[in-house]
């Protein structure tokens, strides 16, 4: 209320006062009701709320260079060098990052500002015991898009920690992965395994993960003419891993393309230079050329070849009955050859067992008792006349020229 140029100002216990005599800081206020007399409007008062520790204000690097000594007495000043940041807290909660070079007031009043230095000098890694403190503040922002924040700071609306998930880049290295640490596009280190955090204060910070576990890769449908000018569709199977990471990304930007290019060529060579014959009889000895030279080639540019076969071998058509044939006149030669050898094995055989019959009676006499016994065997019933000297002599007789 204003009477006759008096204006009475209130402080709430909670709050704090600029008074500027004609833009001129001359006092800050704290809690009580003040009375002026001012008729001219020459007095203006800013009221602060103390729950919102950072005082923000145009003028605040001017008020704190005029009026030290009270500036000095009612706000603290946190500033951070080049190669410095500053975590703010509010009542020992992760609240404001400071970037390097920057500057910031706080009220000193009933909410606690604390801070905690950070030398960016030794690195721009995070300490796990500061990670595990920070996840907490950065987990109320992160499900926030950046775009969402910038519209909140826009209006003014006051976002305490939000600024820690643009100020802190956090990555997870899973178990057979690695991770490299790209800081504005060069390589700065491998990380192994695990959760790593890092300022990304006017840098830009990020973690490409590397495989490092066995991967598969087919070639498959390789249509290849063989020296005999025979078309082959063939299916190449390769079994690989990254063994250097680095060397890896210094040379290659899709190793799997380039893999897959070089099997391809090698492929490509060394089914030219057999014929169909050598290729189906020595397809372990290709497989064994293919793989040593791909192993070199490989380890230049950072990987292991740990396996590569051939998987499938396909003829055309008309190629396959010609095959068939081939293979069936194989056999049928295999089988006659057999065949022949038996039967002169038989042949002989009689020869041999002719030749004793003739120099030894008795052995002819045993053979004409066989003969006689295997007769008989399919007779059910035999009437002898003249006695079994007469059976012998008449029914089953051999006799040798």
């Amino acid at each position: 209320m204003n009477m006759i140029g008096i204006k009475r100002q209130v402080v709430a216990q909670h709050e704090r006062a600029l008074m500027l005599h004609d833009g001129v800081l001359t006092q800050i206020l704290g809690t009580g009701v003040y009375r002026r007399f001012d008729p001219f409007n020459r007095i203006r008062i800013e009221i602060f709320d103390l729950t919102r520790p950072e005082l923000k204000h145009a003028q605040a690097e001017v008020f704190r260079r005029a009026a030290a000594a009270l500036w000095e007495a009612n706000v603290q000043t946190v500033e951070t060098g080049a190669e410095e940041a500053a975590l703010i807290t509010f009542d020992g909660r992760p609240s404001l990052l400071l970037a390097p070079e920057d500057r910031r007031f706080f009220w000193k009043g009933p909410v606690k500002v604390s801070v905690e230095r950070i030398d960016l000098s030794a690195g721009l890694a995070i300490a796990p015991e500061l990670r595990e403190r920070l996840r907490r503040s950065i987990g109320r922002w992160a499900g926030i898009s950046a775009v969402l924040r910038q519209r909140a700071k826009a209006m003014d609306k006051e976002l305490t920690g939000a600024d820690l998930v643009e100020s802190v880049y956090e990555k997870e290295v899973a178990d057979g992965y690695i991770g490299l640490l790209i800081v504005d596009g060069q390589l700065v280190q491998t990380l192994q395994s695990g959760m790593h955090a890092f300022w990304n204060f006017n840098r830009n910070v990020q973690i490409e993960l590397i495989d490092l576990r066995l991967q598969e890769l087919e070639v498959q449908g390789q249509e290849i003419l063989t020296r005999d000018k025979v078309s082959l569709r063939i299916n190449l199977n390769a079994h690989y891993r990254i063994a250097d990471p680095v060397t890896l990304r210094a040379k290659l930007s899709r190793p799997k393309d380039w893999l897959y290019r070089e099997l391809q060529f090698g492929l490509r060579q060394a089914v030219g230079g057999r014929t169909l014959d050598e290729l189906l009889v020595e397809k372990g000895a290709l497989e064994q050329e293919m793989h040593q030279r791909m192993v070199e080639q490989a380890k230049a540019q950072g990987l292991d070849i740990e396996t590569l076969g051939i998987k499938d071998i396909i003829l055309p058509g008309d190629m396959k009955e010609i095959m068939n044939q081939v293979v069936q006149a194989e056999k049928a030669a295999q089988a006659n050859l057999i065949r022949r050898r038996e039967e002169t094995a038989a042949t002989r055989s009689l020869l041999n067992t002719a030749k004793l019959m003739e120099q030894n009676p008795l052995l002819l006499r045993l053979k004409e008792l066989e003969s006689l016994e295997r007769v008989t065997e399919r007779v059910g019933n035999l009437t002898l006349f003249g006695g079994l000297e007469s059976v012998l002599r008449d029914l089953v007789q051999i006799k040798v020229d």
